[in-house]
């Protein structure tokens, strides 16, 4: 069993939790990666710096620059991954940026390289599936996930070409728009969910606007991940190089929920 697999598979949801590498300084973020993992994180999406993230915003969006302004670059990420690895053998690790870093040198290249750097996942968001060839296909013959998203405008005739190719789990972005401060209603996430557990056996990760312990709750009873970015990120912009000790706390806050949130029947 995969890592990832093993993360869906406790008996409750997974606790999915972004940050972005060199956000403050690729010095200071394996500090905050473990803070992050002692918090209660199961997974662990590490954000790749770029100068336009379109899906992004405000605090992810200036978290790509702080990291860009301090130098951080590919290779950077890649040693950060792989020390990640070593301190964290069982600990499922998943890359997530835009095409232009992952590809510039090449798809197999960035493959080999992830897998070099323990990688089980990838989250390419600008690169839809009717291009899989582009990098998909590169990610899964060296075993690494090409992880999809779905969203609220993914309808029926779309659904199948998202999880044509699609590993490790499903990423749906619960409202039509960018990271930050939308909350979608909580009925459309269980719709949604609903929709797609119909349609795939990929455990369904739900994120975009997930902020409080109430708000993980309610979601670790219907989907089988629950997905934190922005909140974090900007716990790492008040902080800065200090921040290991607040993200964890607040961790531990949304861990305790996403853990004691009981199942809705299916």
């Amino acid at each position: 069993m995969t890592r990832l697999a093993s993360a869906f598979s406790q008996g409750r949801a997974a606790l999915v939790c972004f940050v972005t590498a060199g956000d403050p300084t690729s010095d200071a973020t394996p500090a905050i990666l473990d803070a992050l993992v002692a918090g209660g994180a199961d997974v662990i999406e590490l954000g790749m710096p770029f100068t336009d993230p379109m899906a992004d915003g405000p605090a992810i969006q200036s978290a790509n620059i702080r990291s860009l302004a301090a130098g951080t670059r590919t290779a950077d990420v890649l040693r950060i991954a792989g020390e990640f690895r070593v301190r964290h053998p069982d600990v499922p690790l998943v890359l997530m940026g835009y095409a232009n870093p992952m590809v510039r040198r090449g798809a197999d290249w960035f493959a080999q390289a992830c897998a070099a750097a323990g990688v089980d996942g990838v989250i390419c968001v600008d690169i839809p599936p009717e291009e899989d060839d582009s990098l998909g296909q590169q990610l899964r013959a060296h075993g690494i996930a090409a992880i999809r998203l779905a969203t609220p405008t993914t309808d029926a005739a779309r659904l199948p070409a998202v999880l044509e190719g699609a590993g490790g789990f499903l990423y749906y972005v619960s409202v039509a728009g960018i990271t930050g401060k939308q909350q979608a209603v909580q009925a459309s996430i269980d719709d949604a969910v609903a929709r797609l557990k119909a349609a795939t056996t990929l455990p369904i990760a739900v994120g975009f606007g997930v902020r409080t312990p109430e708000q993980a709750a309610s979601i670790a009873r219907v989907a089988d991940g629950v997905v934190v970015g922005s909140a974090i990120v900007e716990i790492v912009a008040a902080h800065g190089a200090d921040a290991a000790g607040p993200v964890r706390a607040y961790i531990e806050t949304l861990a305790s929920a996403v853990r004691h949130a009981a199942k809705d029947p299916a």
